[in-house]
């Protein structure tokens, strides 16, 4: 993945995109935990929900730049 992308002519940085799908994906995941009742076995709600983002941004950038090797 190129570095910043050129929407336009503004230059957004690649991992802006990156943070915002994650943002999207992590919603939908809270959505199907919260569904399910997974909540009830979780201590502190709000970190496990920090804690789903960052993985899933680690996991989304890392991929990306994988694919553009």
């Amino acid at each position: 993945m190129p570095p910043e992308l050129d929407v336009y002519g503004v230059f957004i940085p690649s991992f802006f995109v990156v943070a915002i799908i994650a943002y999207v994906l992590t919603q939908a995941l809270i959505g199907v935990l919260a569904r399910i009742g997974f909540y009830r076995l979780v201590w502190h709600r709000a970190l496990l929900n920090v804690a789903l983002y960052v993985c899933i941004v680690g996991a989304l950038f890392s991929a990306s730049q994988w694919l553009s090797s």
